[in-house]
């Protein structure tokens, strides 16, 4: 069964705690990205932590080899999972698989291929289709031994016939009732898990309805209930 991970992209703490006060029990991942990392540091995921919510770090390490494992061996006490860059290349992607093998602590490690904001023609330097180019990052990632990838719901079905073993995140998630907004390759929650999707990563649609406790039980719904 897909898992919805509730995107905290908001600028201030206590408007996301506020926030899951209001969802609480209904919530078992979060996701915090650069925007409240970049303010908050660790200690905000520590609070997420005590409330027993799993972590989602999301920061796209993208650098030399050295300098990504290296953080990635930082973060991996922070989080249950964890992104890196695909096009960081091989080298790169295996020094951040050896850097989190401390058994005691060890987070998914999950590959970002391509962004859901990119549509055909916007990647800088691929001429390639998007979900083209996301298949070939796939393939890396599982050479790599990474646990999966975050991908466009719309190249789960391919990549997961191509690479049974690896998981697939989705962010650009957006349910019938919700603005695409600045996201290309979207998809409903009911589309991403027909086709496959492992965890579903939804921000806008729940931060920005009325009634946020209410959006995400629809979503929640419409996952436990694609069809």
């Amino acid at each position: 069964m897909a898992e919805l991970i509730l995107a905290l992209d908001l600028p201030d703490k206590n408007e996301a705690m506020r926030l899951l006060d209001k969802v609480n029990g209904e919530l078992t991942w979060c996701k915090v990205g650069m925007e409240m990392f970049t303010h908050y540091g660790p200690q905000l995921l520590a609070e997420l932590a005590s409330r027993n919510l799993k972590i989602f770090l999301d920061l796209k390490f993208y650098d030399i080899p050295h300098t990504v494992a290296q953080a990635v061996a930082q973060a991996r006490t922070l989080c249950d999972l964890l992104t890196v860059h695909c096009q960081g290349g091989r080298r790169m992607l295996e020094a951040c698989v050896a850097a989190r093998t401390d058994p005691s602590r060890k987070p998914l490690l999950f590959g970002v291929t391509v962004l859901t904001s990119f549509a055909y023609g916007e990647i800088p330097g691929i001429n390639e289709q998007p979900e083209d180019f996301a298949r070939s990052l796939a393939s890396l990632a599982d050479t790599c031994g990474l646990d999966g990838v975050v991908c466009s719901a719309r190249e789960v079905k391919q990549i997961k016939h191509e690479h049974p073993t690896l998981s697939c995140l989705c962010p650009g998630i957006r349910p019938e009732w919700a603005a695409a907004g600045d996201q290309r390759r979207v998809a409903t929650p009911a589309q991403a898990v027909a086709w496959g999707a492992d965890y579903l990563v939804v921000g806008r649609p729940i931060l920005e309805a009325l009634d946020p406790r209410d959006a995400l039980l629809r979503i929640l719904d419409e996952i436990d209930h694609p069809l």
